[in-house]
């Protein structure tokens, strides 16, 4: 099952990057709340007009993890404010004691890829995105996570 959903993803993806290629960057810098399976703070900044890095510092499982991501931005043409997002970057954090998944205290190191929907208001400066951010644990409990949906909410400016 898990392959057939990281293959719709690719498709997506391939898909989207193909029939569209510009970006009207509508902001610098967004800072917020990421609300989801973990849950932290987001800040988005964008480093060409349509490439932006976003860091996210979220707690899960009575941990807390650092996520650095590389987005690519494409327009969705017919909705002004909205545009769709790919991408990928890592993550390493620490759990405490849990004993409903027994991780002891442990640092975990992983990839993570990123795809998602971005709506800037256009009357505040506001913007919500939804995604889903996959991400495997290379070292320590090691594993897929295939549960990481979320909203986010950020000032812009």
């Amino acid at each position: 099952m898990m392959k057939n959903v990281m293959f719709a993803v690719m498709a997506l993806v391939l898909m989207f990057s193909l029939s569209n290629e510009s970006k009207a960057q509508a902001y610098d810098t967004g800072v917020g709340l990421r609300l989801g399976a973990s849950s932290g703070l987001s800040v988005k900044h964008f480093i060409s007009q349509d490439a932006a890095l976003e860091g996210i510092l979220h707690t899960r499982w009575r941990g807390l993890l650092i996520t650095g991501l590389y987005e690519v931005h494409r327009d969705i043409e017919d909705v002004d404010g909205l545009n769709w997002f790919y991408g990928g970057g890592a993550h390493i954090g620490s759990w405490n004691n849990s004993s409903k998944y027994d991780y002891d205290g442990s640092t975990v190191i992983g990839i993570d890829g990123i795809i998602g929907l971005e709506y800037v208001l256009e009357e505040l400066p506001l913007n919500f995105s939804l995604d889903f951010k996959p991400a495997i644990n290379i070292i320590n409990n090691g594993g897929f996570w295939g549960d990481e949906f979320a909203l986010s909410v950020r000032y812009i400016f």
